[in-house]
């Protein structure tokens, strides 16, 4: 190769194009070689280079979806029951998590459709004790109870006797199992009571 022309050449820029047409001819095309260092693209025009979202069809705005919308609750029917909540809870996090997990894991082996799964607000319990001599009180201790919820759908009446009864047998120590139909009550519970922005929200609305 001439030394004049590597020196005006761009190595990485050369592209090799063959085109095969019907009397099998080959064709050959180099290009990238410009003459010196000169950049002839730099005054080119770059605007909507690489735009292609104007291709795709416009789609409606999404809705954002209410958190705290209330999900449809179940009746109870002659072979099933409705909307049933499997509560736990317990002063040991760890004990009330690993238990939440094994009644998920047991309804999935069973069949039994969960809903949903969720915890519940960390209530916390000051232990008062009165001192010996006087009337004053202090703090002892403070328990902090873990909840958490497994809330099942159309549960069937014939399974339902079998599934309690594995549940109260592998049971832990300290950790208390309550089933019982959904309400709109156990709905609001999952949330924290914020009083001073309800009664922000009450004087605006006046």
């Amino acid at each position: 190769m001439n030394h004049m022309f590597r020196k005006r050449c761009f190595p990485r820029a050369v592209y090799v194009h063959m085109l095969l047409n019907d009397a099998t001819q080959t064709e050959l095309i180099l290009s990238g070689c410009a003459p010196g260092n000169e950049r002839r693209y730099k005054g080119t025009p770059t605007h909507g280079i690489g735009r292609w979202k104007y291709l795709l069809p416009k789609q409606a705005p999404k809705k954002k979806k209410d958190r705290n919308q209330t999900k449809q609750i179940l009746s109870a029917t002659d072979t099933a029951h409705g909307t049933l909540n499997v509560k736990v809870s317990g002063y040991d996090m760890t004990v009330v998590e690993h238990y939440s997990q094994y009644i998920h894991n047991l309804c999935n082996r069973l069949g039994i459709d969960v809903a949903e799964s969720y915890a519940l607000p960390t209530k916390s319990t000051e232990v008062m004790l009165v001192q010996d001599q006087g009337n004053k009180t202090y703090v002892d201790a403070v328990l902090k109870t873990h909840q958490r919820v497994v809330q099942l759908s159309s549960l069937n009446a014939s399974l339902c006797p079998v599934f309690v009864d594995v549940l109260l047998k592998n049971q832990p120590e300290g950790v208390q199992l309550s089933v019982k139909e959904h309400t709109e009550a156990d709905f609001q519970a999952r949330f924290k009571a914020r009083p001073e922005l309800e009664g922000l929200l009450a004087q605006i609305s006046q």
